[in-house]
């Protein structure tokens, strides 16, 4: 049951950014700024991505100090549901450049006041012995929300705040049933895992491979939209949203089986790093698939390839990261920590995008991001500790 609850909990986590991050404020910073609409998308990610950065760290932080008192982590996920409606209504409202990034801010916030206690929650609760099927599990999420995301896009009766609202109450309803499932505190001195012999040279080098790997699933998260337009300048942007949606739904639904069947198989061998390394490989040809591409199909192609080994691997890694964690005290801090590895992205891939990338061409970008991503995906042969 708890298996269950809680990759619906991370999937409506996930629901709560990634057809934001990906379609719908996309779509409202194209209408509001025009050709200024990479410079303004880039200066709300980036504020975005620093808000998110500190508040999953102090969120994690706070819900170590209610474990502390006995008092359970659950209570800051209720606090970060209430935050997240809010903060969908600010988005809802901004009219301008400058509220529409205070809106952005305030989200991020929100988002990880429930997902940083939760990804503790997992940590503790989920066996070692379960956490690849959880890996597999939680690679659900992204299909999801991808699904709602072109559902919203593509029911013509909802307009733009209709979109935002239902995200929200549907990313709310799926986090709020592990607020109400109960387990047993555990004594913080006991574990399952024997992780006191953890180095901090296999977490650095661990933390700094997923950092390279996100920094390509930041880039095409974000500006997927509009690398289409890039190759196919002459759709329409309804045209190019509903491809960009269609394009998403797909990529995450084949990752699915391929994501949960690894994920079962790195339980059974103990082993997660070849599968790691693999999928950065995967991962790289479907960058350069899309840094040659000339046409939506392609390009499309591509991106499919480049999601599968992002799924595999972002689960994966999380799974890994739940067992290397040294400090039982300080999961929830220690889990901030290691996402950096996800929100650090959302600085450098932004900053990479407005260097490399203009509204005509991405294949710069998509070649560095390439490279990055398999010298993430190699680092990991360093780490001296299996899994």
């Amino acid at each position: 049951m708890l298996l269950l609850v809680a990759a619906l909990a991370y999937a409506g986590g996930t629901i709560a950014y990634l057809p934001l991050l990906t379609l719908l404020l996309p779509i409202k910073v194209a209408a509001m700024a025009g050709t200024e609409r990479i410079g303004v998308l880039t200066a709300a990610a980036i504020w975005g991505a620093v808000a998110a950065s500190i508040s999953n760290i102090v969120f994690g932080w706070l819900s170590d100090r209610s474990m502390e008192r006995r008092h359970g982590r659950r209570g800051w996920i209720l606090l970060g549901c209430v935050g997240l409606a809010l903060a969908y209504g600010q988005i809802a409202q901004a009219g301008s450049a400058a509220d529409l990034i205070v809106a952005v801010v305030l989200f991020q916030c929100a988002v990880n006041a429930i997902l940083a206690p939760l990804l503790a929650i997992l940590a503790e609760e989920v066996p070692d012995a379960q956490k690849g099927l959880l890996a597999g599990l939680m690679a659900w999420a992204a299909p999801a929300a991808s699904a709602l995301a072109v559902l919203v896009i593509t029911t013509t009766a909802l307009n733009e705040v209709g979109r935002l609202a239902m995200v929200a109450a549907v990313a709310v309803a799926c986090v709020m049933p592990v607020t109400l499932l109960r387990s047993p505190l555990r004594d913080l001195g006991s574990t399952e895992s024997t992780n006191e012999h953890v180095s901090s040279h296999d977490l650095l080098i661990a933390w700094s491979a997923r950092l390279l790997v996100q920094v390509a699933g930041n880039v095409l998260g974000l500006y997927l939209l509009y690398y289409l337009d890039s190759i196919a300048p002459e759709l329409t942007t309804p045209a190019l949203a509903a491809q960009a949606s269609q394009a998403l739904a797909l990529a995450y639904v084949a990752s699915l089986p391929i994501a949960l069947l690894i994920g079962i198989l790195s339980d059974r061998t103990g082993r997660r790093k070849p599968f790691l390394v693999g999928a950065s490989v995967l991962m790289t040809v479907g960058l350069l698939v899309m840094a040659i591409a000339s046409d939506p199909l392609t390009g499309k192609i591509g991106f499919g390839i480049n999601v599968v080994g992002m799924q595999v691997f972002v689960n994966l890694h999380a799974a890994f990261a739940m067992q290397v964690l040294p400090d039982r005290a300080h999961r929830g801090r220690d889990l901030g920590l290691l996402n950096l590895t996800n929100t650090l992205p959302g600085v450098v891939g932004p900053a990479l995008t407005w260097l490399l990338a203009t509204p005509r061409n991405f294949a710069p970008l998509m070649v560095t991001l390439a490279m990055l991503t398999l010298v993430g995906g190699m680092l990991m042969i360093f780490v001296r500790r299996q899994p």
